[in-house]
């Protein structure tokens, strides 16, 4: 219920305050900074938020992020116009959030799942993810192309900001589950002691925020360029939502451990063919397009790449007394290649043009997931 309460939040709002900032300074670079602030600071709340799981609780520090992220949601409400002065501030918040809240959950998941029930779980919570997004921004690009000005903004931000309450409420009806022993991070990334299984998992993690760095943010920001209206975003993703839905309920039903590197390299074909339906000449309907293919690959590469890091880290070297550590590091590695990739985005706009570099950029992003495959394709549980 909390991921749920959290995935429509995140749904109704987030996608928009990109557009949101955009519409206030129409500028790449103002919106590659307030993304990159975002991705720098989760993987510093994550090391804090690991030590604090190991020595508090996990459930304060999945409510500490519910907090900071309701915090986010106040902050933008009160900033108004003059939001887009302040992107690293609202960024490092948004970040603060993310990192406390998704390190919880991730420790919690690989606490309360078995590997028999891992793919189904996460295909559980691909499910309610794409119910969010289906209901989520299409609510929402209803709602500002409806109401006049910014007050669109204004209702949705607001909504997002009571879900977070209620989700903050549901948290005290968790069984508190505190953790003993010394935080140590080290042990878990010193790459001569740790196993050749780990340490593709971590490259894979690395592999995979390369492409989600830029494509979060771009993706979204060239359909309402080309649609000139945040009711196609809306749309956009109540029809990607709508067909991850079914996908993912697919792929937590069938995809077994048997078939996980075949459905990841299907996956990452799809996506990697994806980009070049969009990398020259864009267009709403090539968008669409390509919302299409993405929301059938990534659940088919995801649900069993989730499960497998999940196994992976409970088959790892003292897996019960470092759980926490394993979900930092694989986070720290995540986040890395996110920031690599919001920063080569960055030196593109800054030293070359962006119309002729940024096809051939997207294109080379977009083999991330081939990467990841490559990675991984010789892990054997």
């Amino acid at each position: 219920m909390i991921g749920g309460l959290y995935s429509l939040s995140v749904a109704l709002s987030n996608t928009f305050v990109n557009i949101y900032l955009w519409k206030q300074q129409s500028d790449y670079m103002t919106i590659a900074i307030y993304n990159l602030s975002i991705v720098i600071a989760q993987p510093i709340v994550f090391i804090i938020a690991g030590r604090w799981a190991k020595q508090v609780d996990r459930i304060i520090v999945l409510r500490l992020g519910v907090f900071s992220l309701s915090i986010f949601y106040l902050v933008v409400l009160l900033l108004g116009k003059l939001a887009v002065q302040y992107v690293i501030i609202l960024g490092v918040l948004l970040g603060i959030g993310f990192g406390f809240y998704w390190l919880a959950f991730n420790v919690l998941t690989f606490e309360i799942t078995e590997p028999e029930t891992r793919d189904l779980f996460n295909g559980f919570f691909g499910l309610l993810g794409s119910f969010a997004g289906m209901i989520g921004p299409f609510l929402a690009g209803w709602l500002i192309t409806k109401l006049e000005g910014m007050k669109g903004y204004t209702l949705i931000f607001g909504i997002s900001l009571g879900l977070f309450v209620v989700a903050i409420i549901l948290s005290f009806f968790l069984k508190r589950r505190s953790a003993e022993g010394k935080f140590k991070l080290m042990n878990v990334l010193r790459w001569s002691e740790i196993t050749r299984n780990w340490k593709r998992i971590l490259l894979a993690n690395f592999a995979q925020g390369l492409r989600e760095g830029s494509f979060a943010f771009l993706i979204f920001i060239w359909i309402y360029i080309a649609a000139g209206t945040e009711l196609a975003l809306g749309t956009f993703s109540l029809v990607t939502s709508a067909i991850s839905f079914v996908v993912y309920y697919l792929a937590g039903r069938f995809i077994s451990q048997k078939y996980r590197i075949k459905s990841i390299l299907a996956g990452a074909l799809l996506l990697s063919l994806s980009v070049w339906i969009i990398a020259f000449h864009l267009t709403f309907t090539k968008l669409m397009i390509y919302g299409v293919v993405i929301s059938i690959a990534f659940p088919i590469l995801m649900v069993p790449f989730i499960s497998m890091t999940y196994d992976i880290i409970g088959k790892a070297k003292h897996a019960a007394e470092w759980r926490i550590e394993y979900v930092v590091g694989r986070e720290l590695f995540l986040n890395a290649g996110r920031i690599i990739s919001i920063l080569l985005f960055m030196a593109l706009i800054t030293f070359f043009e962006e119309k002729k570099s940024l096809p051939y950029f997207i294109i080379a992003l977009g083999n991330a997931q081939l990467l990841l495959y490559f990675i991984i394709r010789k892990i054997k549980l």
